[in-house]
């Protein structure tokens, strides 16, 4: 009879998900997949409305995750390939069939630029994730560009406007540069929630819902624009600060040549 005693002991360890993230991560890639749908039924609007819904659930699935001790690796790639569907596809398909199908060819490879930008923005963003500086996003954030196409519909829509199909090949273009580029976007997750504020703080914030529950077809494009919008003008007012600051120095060590020069 063959000896057990002496065989290693060997445990199994169980592997399992953590269910209420990735819930919401699918609920996420749900919404996603809906705008898909009704991009390619015409309905527009509600494309728009899935593509928000989807960035509420995004941004639900990492609170969830953070705040229930639950995060996984498996949690963060699933977390990706639904970021894919719903702000890199769901977006570029929305805005060529709503906007760019004037163009025909040009127009869909416009579009496919952002789903190639928005890949290389999240490959990019899961290889550096360690050494990244939580005040800032290297590149537009994929969210964003998606939520500035989702709400730029709603608001055509309220106006009963046609979108100009120039106007948005170059949007498109432009944003699918943003994703790769090396333009900061600040990324507000080194705002402490539970620091004290002063009370207008508070005021702005009750502000800027009421606004927003009144005319959300108009503050949320005008808010993600906005966004959008002040990574390169941030870059441009850093760049020319830098430089200014190098002309004061080289002009300091000039000046100080100088007078070394004169004091002989």
């Amino acid at each position: 009879m063959e000896n057990t005693e002496s065989r290693p002991v060997h445990t199994i360890k169980r592997r399992g998900i953590y269910i209420l993230p990735s819930m919401f991560t699918l609920l996420g890639l749900l919404c996603g997949f809906f705008s898909l749908v009704s991009s390619i039924q015409g309905n527009y609007e509600a494309a728009g409305w899935a593509i928000i819904v989807a960035a509420i659930f995004d941004m639900l699935d990492g609170r969830v995750a953070r705040l229930l001790n639950a995060e996984t690796a498996f949690g963060a790639e699933l977390d990706s390939l639904a970021d894919m569907v719903s702000f890199g596809v769901a977006p570029a398909v929305l805005v060529y069939l709503w906007a760019l199908t004037p163009y025909e060819k040009l127009g869909w490879l416009v579009a496919f630029l952002i789903v190639a930008g928005s890949a290389l923005r999240l490959a990019r963003f899961n290889v550096q994730l360690a050494n990244q500086d939580k005040r800032y996003f290297q590149g537009l954030p994929t969210p964003a560009l998606a939520l500035l196409m989702a709400s730029a519909v709603l608001f055509h829509k309220s106006f009963g406007m046609a979108p100009s199909s120039g106007v948005w090949l170059v949007m498109s273009a432009v944003l699918a540069w943003l994703l790769v580029s090396n333009v900061r976007f600040l990324s507000g997750k080194d705002i402490d929630l539970k620091q004290k504020r002063p009370f207008a703080v508070l005021v702005m914030v009750l502000a800027g819902v009421v606004l927003l529950v009144l005319d959300p077809h108009h503050v949320l494009f005008v808010v993600f624009l906005t966004y959008c919008a002040h990574g390169p003008i941030m870059s441009v007012w850093q760049t020319q600060k830098a430089a200014r600051s190098r002309l004061a120095k080289r002009l300091e060590r000039a000046k100080k040549k100088s007078q070394g020069t004169s004091d002989e």
